[in-house]
């Protein structure tokens, strides 16, 4: 458990760098060099924008803000966006957290066979916080829709926004087409046609949860953990599933074989190359993947943001 706490919290630590690498708000924008029709370098030491200002950009930072009518409503402001943008930091950090987590170290087949409750959670309230922040920043961050199209800064949010869209919209249909039906297959009898052999998509069904035993596959046979205390719901050390066939995971377990042949046997695992997965199981994959990339290019558009 310490073990997969640890690669959990490494992974949320290297996401949130590189969410804080992002550029900060209240600095220059493209925007800015348009209204002067300047080049990035003439206000920036650096030639990409960003960073020391030079005296001609220094310049105008005080003009601009010399132009504020009311600086109390100017905090204000500022600090409201501050809430808001760390809200959306912190939001982030959970939900790419958790999808990071579940699709490296436990795998989409974690999910298989319905999505857990938890996670379903984290991922909807999540959506919900980012899309609410993102539009209240993006609202101070964008002046027009010609900005939005037109400049650096607005193409990438742009890109950042569609793919937000798409992973609300395949989150709509897995919870409601796609869940349901993942969900039913765990209520069907997980017992193939000989009563001691199973294919991995019977053993999928046999998880642990709500009454059902918790078998798991080592080496080709199937093991019941159900009255074990070390398998309560089906989980192992808060890292092994029942319902999945353990060999490779288990032969790098810190105890031997023995504890494993150990408990009691109720079948075989049989192979079943020939059974194609069904459509919804085939889609539910799909979009698991769709998701997980869409995370990486979401990180490549903050890197883009402060290096790019």
């Amino acid at each position: 458990m310490v073990k997969v706490i640890f690669q959990h919290f490494i992974g949320v630590f290297l996401l949130l760098s590189f969410m804080l690498a992002m550029p900060q708000l209240a600095g220059a924008t493209e925007e800015y060099a348009k209204q002067t029709g300047q080049s990035c370098s003439v206000c920036h030491l650096d030639p990409h924008g960003g960073g020391e200002l030079t005296p001609a950009g220094k310049s105008f930072a005080e003009s601009r803000h010399a132009k504020t009518a009311n600086p109390e409503k100017g905090i204000f402001v500022r600090g409201f966006r501050l809430v808001i943008g760390y809200i959306h930091f912190l939001t982030g950090i959970f939900w790419f957290g958790t999808i990071l987590y579940v699709h490296l170290i436990l795998k989409p087949a974690y999910a298989a066979s319905g999505l857990p409750r938890g996670e379903q959670r984290v991922g909807v309230i999540s959506m919900i916080v980012m899309g609410i922040t993102g539009s209240i920043l993006t609202y101070y961050r964008i002046s027009s829709f010609d900005s939005l199209f037109h400049t650096h800064f607005g193409i990438l949010l742009f890109i950042k926004i569609c793919l937000y869209l798409v992973m609300v919209l395949s989150a709509i249909f897995v919870i409601s087409v796609i869940g349901p039906k993942l969900k039913a297959k765990k209520k069907e009898p997980a017992l193939s046609a000989a009563a001691n052999e199973l294919t991995l998509e019977d053993l999928a069904a046999c998880d642990g949860h709500d009454g059902r035993p918790a078998y798991f596959a080592f080496e080709g046979k199937i093991y019941d953990a159900t009255q074990s205390s070390l398998w309560k719901q089906g989980v192992h050390m808060g890292r092994h599933n029942a319902g999945n066939d353990l060999t490779k995971a288990l032969n790098d377990a810190p105890h031997g074989r023995e504890k494993v042949t150990a408990m009691t046997p109720v079948g075989e695992l049989v192979a079943d190359s020939l059974r194609k997965a069904p459509l919804h199981e085939r889609v539910f994959f799909f979009m698991a993947h769709m998701n997980l990339t869409i995370v990486f290019i979401i990180v490549l558009i903050l890197a883009l943001w402060r290096w790019g």
